[in-house]
C-alpha cells in the first residue's frame, strides 16, 4: 500500500498539470452533469494534430536527426562565443517547426555534452537558461511551434502566413534579445568540436519527414487532421509500436480534460460573466499573469471560453510562457536535465532563469504596448 502510496506522489509531481487538470474537470461534472455535449467541448483536430506532431518529432528525434544537422555546423568554432550562438539558436529556429518542448529534449542535452567535450561546463547555467528562453521565443512564430498556438490558431481560423504575421515583430525583436544576451557573456577560444551521431536508417527518416509533411497538410488546412492522426496510427502500428507508445498521452490527456472543464465552466452564467468582464479590454494582461500560475497551455485552453479576442489571446498566452518556472511547461524540462546533470548548480540556475525571463517578458510587453501605441494612437 505504501509502494502504491509512494508510486501516485511521485507521478503526481512528474506530472502536476495533468492530474490537476483531470481533478478540475471531475470536479465540474458536479455542477454540470455529464452528458452527449461533453463531446462539442472537445477540440478533436487540435488533439489530432498535436498527436501526429509529437509522433513524427519523436521518430526523428530517435533517428539523431536533429543531432546530425546541428553537428553540421559546430565543426568549424572558435570561439565559446561561436558555440553558445549555435547552441542558443538551434532550438530557437527548431522550435518554429517541432514545437518548443522537442526543441529542448533535442538540443539541451546536446548542448551540455558540447561542453563536456570542450570543457566548458561553466557555461551550463547561462547556456541552458539561454536556450530555454530562445526555445519559448522561437516557437511563438508558428501555429506548430507550441501546443498553445495550435490550439489558438484553429479556434480563431486565422490564416497562416496571418498568424505568422501577427508575432514576427516580437520574435525578431526577441532574437535581438537573445544576440544581445550572447554577446554579453565572456568569450574563450575553442578547438573544433565535432560528436560522432550516426543517422538512422534512411527509410525511417524518410518515413517520418514523409509525416511531418502531412503534418504541414494538417496546419494549412488542405487535408483533415484527423485522416492525418489515423494515417500515422496505422503506420507506426506496422513500423514503429514502439514509438507509438512513446508519445506524451498525458499532455494529451491535459488538452482533452481541460476542453471539458473550460466547457463546463462556460456553462456556469456566474463564472462566465465574471471571467469575460475581467478579460474585457485587458486579454493580453490577464494571460500573461494566468500564464505565471497554470502555465500557458491550460491559460489558453481556460480564457479562450471567455473571449473571442484572438490576437490578444494569442500574444498574450505566447508572452506568458515566460517569467516563471511553470510559465511554460516546456520550461521544466531543462530543469529537470540541469537538476540531474548538475545538481548543485539548480538554486543558481532558478535565479538566472527567473531574472532572465522576467527581463525577457518587460521588454516584450514594453514592445507590445509601444506597438499598440503607435497602431492605435487614440487608444
Amino acid at each position: 500500500m505504501r509502494k502504491l502510496g509512494n508510486q501516485c506522489v511521485s507521478f503526481f509531481k512528474k506530472e502536476a498539470v495533468f492530474c490537476i487538470s483531470v481533478l478540475l474537470a471531475f470536479l465540474s461534472c458536479f455542477f454540470v452533469p455529464p452528458s452527449a455535449a461533453y463531446f462539442s467541448y472537445i477540440d478533436w483536430d487540435t488533439l489530432a494534430l498535436l498527436f501526429s506532431l509529437m509522433a513524427v518529432m519523436k521518430g526523428l528525434q530517435k533517428a539523431n536527426f536533429f543531432v546530425c544537422m546541428a553537428n553540421l555546423l559546430l565543426k568549424r568554432m572558435a570561439t565559446t562565443r561561436t558555440m553558445l550562438f549555435i547552441l542558443v539558436f538551434l532550438p530557437f529556429l527548431f522550435s518554429m517547426v517541432i514545437t518548443n518542448d522537442v526543441a529542448l529534449m533535442a538540443f539541451v542535452p546536446f548542448g551540455l555534452t558540447i561542453l563536456r567535450i570542450a570543457g566548458q561546463e561553466r557555461l551550463a547555467v547561462p547556456q541552458v537558461v539561454l536556450q530555454t528562453i530562445a526555445a519559448n521565443l522561437g516557437s511563438m512564430l508558428t501555429p506548430m511551434g507550441n501546443p498553445q498556438n495550435l490550439y489558438l490558431y484553429n479556434r480563431s481560423a486565422m490564416g497562416f502566413g496571418e498568424f505568422c504575421a501577427l508575432m514576427l515583430p516580437y520574435v525578431l525583436a526577441a532574437a535581438a534579445c537573445l544576440a544581445l544576451a550572447v554577446v554579453l557573456i565572456k568569450p574563450a577560444p575553442l578547438a573544433g568540436i565535432s560528436l560522432s551521431a550516426a543517422l538512422g536508417k534512411p527509410k525511417d527518416v524518410l518515413c517520418y519527414a514523409a509525416g511531418f509533411g502531412l503534418c504541414l497538410l494538417g496546419v494549412f488546412k488542405v487535408l483533415s487532421p484527423i485522416a492525418i492522426a489515423a494515417a500515422m496510427v496505422l503506420i507506426l502500428l506496422v513500423n514503429n509500436r514502439k514509438l507509438l507508445a512513446s508519445v506524451d498521452y498525458t499532455l494529451l490527456g491535459t488538452f482533452l480534460a481541460f476542453f471539458i472543464f473550460v466547457g463546463n465552466v462556460a456553462e456556469m452564467e456566474g463564472f462566465r460573466n465574471f471571467l469575460a468582464s475581467v478579460l474585457e479590454g485587458r486579454v493580453e494582461l490577464v494571460s500573461i499573469l494566468a500564464s505565471q500560475v497554470i502555465s500557458n497551455v491550460p491559460a489558453a485552453l481556460l480564457l479562450s471560453g471567455f473571449t473571442s479576442q484572438w490576437r490578444g489571446l494569442i500574444i498574450g498566452c505566447n508572452f506568458g510562457g515566460l517569467g516563471t518556472l511553470i510559465a511554460s511547461m516546456a520550461s521544466l524540462i531543462s530543469y529537470k536535465m540541469i537538476a540531474k546533470e548538475y545538481p548543485g548548480q539548480r538554486k543558481r540556475y532558478f535565479r538566472w532563469f527567473t531574472l532572465l525571463n522576467v527581463c525577457f517578458l518587460i521588454l516584450l510587453f514594453l514592445l507590445f504596448s509601444l506597438y499598440s501605441l503607435i497602431k492605435f494612437p487614440g487608444m
